[in-house]
């Protein structure tokens, strides 16, 4: 019976059945046992919600925009994801949750990459180019291998990954349809476990530019693509047995520092004019001493780093000496009146780069340009630095870690907007605050946490809030120039109709780190609840210039919904909401106005589902509680808010 129902859904997905993703989703729940039956039942179901990537169920053309374009796009899945579920699907799903907030997705990140959407144990990427596609994927499948060294074989989280470069059509949400995606698909379906297999169009793109092994698989028939494709596996340098090694980087002299440490070195004048020598040096000089205010980071003395100027000395080698993690390098190149500045994040003790970009700019007002430059760089490094610790600390048992390393565990936990994961990371801030009372950067977080779970419906609000505005204050009281402690201030009255209040924490915040883009995305909450759309909307895209590739971005494009639905766009309203619970399923507020939205858009059918979800992840959700506790602060907002989930059904 499972066979028969689970073909029958492979057959709808395909065809583009309104209930394709739901009823796979429910067909996998159903099938806890696990028996030959169903094992082969998921095995189809896997191969449905695959279909799922490459064909929209519903099509929702009513009302979307279509765009024609060419990119690049990666196709990864989870080797026996059934099999591992049927040994323990709890296990596995957090372990995959992990694997993604930890590692796949700061990769993606770094290689400048867009999630286009989930299935189950399947993702769907679009990268700018074939080039970062391959070296994202390599990095992931290289990082698996170390970590699942010493894990028994039929343990192993592998993921294979198909690439291909083609035309594509982008959905007005940012979906993504066509050959193009159809074919990566597909070709990460013959990929071996841990193994990345790329079309012939793809290999074109990066044949003469990564200094890699491919190995020809002649033409492929695939399924349901009209011709053979031509098919390419990368060899890739780490075997699936070799153990992984870290080389030691105090090299006998320097220990590195218990939290993250990074040298800026001089950046490179390749303008061929010793008169442009001062830019350069200005630049590397403005952002040491914008991460030297961050207080989590350990930073070389400028004169220290500039001992290496007009030299080309081997990285590792300058952390060995310096006896930091991090390395960021970069170059500058003036030509008449334009300028342009790259930089590149280096984690020595790996050799992975963790970040890179390239600025081009008018050099009219060349100090304007260097603040600017500066103010990106180091906005756009914070997090990436973080996101490598995590990745690092990830391995170690929580009572082995010091105050700092659980803060850092913590983090990508309380971002998920799943109970559990913020179980795990309000303990992990409490564990913190144990070690060290005096840690205000532990309490601005846990009070972060604690708000989020009220205005998720998850924690009773006067004590929730009670206690979340303590625990901010407190870390004001122990660290007044702390950002995150006004983050948390200001994060707390924002959801607590306080306007005033949260706009001058936050301001408080920005005062201490103008690169901080959470808190313009949390002035843009702020505007939004009072009413002030506009206001709202303009600080989103300060947010976005500040870290376009924030793991955040899923609050931005909730935030962006909120701001449109005050608005009264409520079409507008709806995109955006759905684009950030297709990056956070359970991300419950923007469920929540997701449903509001398309109920006052006349979207009926979306609201009821979006209010089915709302009261998966807050049961007790009602007309009463949103008139009680939602922050909008205006009435009539908070009267036609009301409106829209009555007509999703709310009562």
């Amino acid at each position: 019976m499972a066979r028969l129902r689970s073909s029958r859904l492979v057959t709808m997905s395909a065809m583009g059945s309104k209930s394709d993703l739901a009823d796979v989703r429910g067909a996998l729940q159903a099938m806890s046992h696990c028996g030959p039956e169903a094992a082969a039942g998921r095995a189809d179901l896997n191969e449905a919600a695959l279909l799922s990537l490459c064909y929209v169920g519903e099509r929702r053309r009513d009302n979307v925009s279509e765009t024609r374009k060419l990119a690049a796009i990666l196709a990864a899945d989870v080797v026996g994801y059934s099999r591992l579920a049927c040994l323990d699907e709890d296990r596995t799903l957090a372990r995959l949750r992990a694997l993604r907030s930890d590692l796949v997705d700061p990769t993606i990140a770094v290689h400048i990459g867009r999630v286009v959407k989930r299935t189950g144990d399947g993702t769907l990427v679009e990268f700018r180019s074939v080039v970062d596609a391959v070296r994202c994927a390599i990095e992931v499948q290289n990082s698996m291998v170390e970590r699942n060294a010493g894990v028994p074989p039929d343990r192993r989280i592998e993921f294979r990954i198909g690439i291909h470069v083609g035309d594509v059509v982008e959905e007005g949400d940012g979906d993504l349809m066509g050959d193009g995606v159809n074919i990566a698909a597909r070709l990460e379906g013959i990929a071996e476990p841990n193994g990345i297999c790329l079309s012939g169009a793809a290999y074109e793109q990066v044949r003469d530019k990564l200094k890699l092994d491919f190995e020809d698989l002649g033409d492929k028939e695939l399924k349901n693509i009209a011709r053979p494709v031509r098919v390419y596996r990368v060899a890739l340098n780490s075997g699936t047995e070799k153990e992984p090694t870290v080389p030691d980087l105090s090299g006998g002299k320097l220990a590195l520092p218990d939290k993250p440490s990074i040298a800026v070195l001089p950046f490179q004048n390749m303008s061929g004019d010793p008169e442009q020598e001062y830019f350069g040096d200005g630049i590397a000089e403005d952002i040491i001493t914008a991460l030297s205010k961050l207080r989590g980071f350990f930073v070389i003395a400028r004169n220290s780093s500039f001992a290496y100027k007009g030299k080309a000395p081997d990285i590792r080698q300058v952390a060995r000496e310096l006896g930091v993690r991090y390395i960021l390098e970069g170059s500058v190149r003036k030509a008449g009146e334009r300028v342009r500045v790259t930089g590149q994040l280096v984690d020595a003790a790996s050799g992975n780069h963790i970040w890179a970009e390239r600025y081009d700019r008018s050099a009219s007002d060349i100090f304007a340009v260097q603040d600017e430059i500066t103010h990106s760089v180091v906005a756009a490094i914070e997090p990436q630095i973080y996101a490598a610790e995590r990745l690092r600390l990830q391995s170690k048992a929580p009572e082995s870690l010091d105050a700092w390393g659980c803060v850092v565990r913590a983090m990508p936990y309380i971002w998920t907007w799943v109970i559990q994961d913020e179980d795990t990371g309000i303990n992990l801030l409490k564990r913190a605050i144990e070690l060290d009372p005096h840690y205000a950067r532990a309490r601005s977080l846990l009070a972060w946490a604690f708000a989020t779970r009220v205005i998720s419906g998850n924690l009773e609000f006067e004590s929730g809030i009670s206690s979340a505005l303590a625990l901010a204050q407190g870390a004001i009281d122990l660290d007044p120039d702390d950002p995150w402690a006004h983050f948390a201030a200001g994060y707390i009255s924002a959801f607590s109709r306080r306007f005033g209040p949260a706009v001058e924490e936050l301001n408080e915040a920005l005062q201490r780190n103008p690169n901080f883009a959470f808190v313009h995305i949390i002035l843009g909450v702020a505007y939004g609840y009072a009413g002030l759309a506009e206001d709202g909307l303009r600080q989103l895209e300060i947010a976005r210039r500040l870290s376009p590739l924030d793991q955040t971005q899923a609050a931005n494009l909730s935030v962006e919904g909120l701001c449109h639905l005050v608005a009264g766009h409520y079409p507008e309203a709806v995109r955006a909401e759905r684009r950030a619970v297709q990056i956070r399923p359970n991300f419950g507020t923007a469920w929540r106005t997701l449903t509001a939205a398309a109920g006052l858009a006349g979207d009926l059918e979306t609201a009821r589902q979006g209010l089915v979800e709302c009261k998966r992840l807050q049961p007790n959700l009602s007309i009463d509680w949103v008139e009680k506790y939602h922050p909008l602060m205006r009435s009539e907002d908070r009267a036609r808010y009301i409106e829209g989930l009555r007509r999703a059904g709310l009562e």
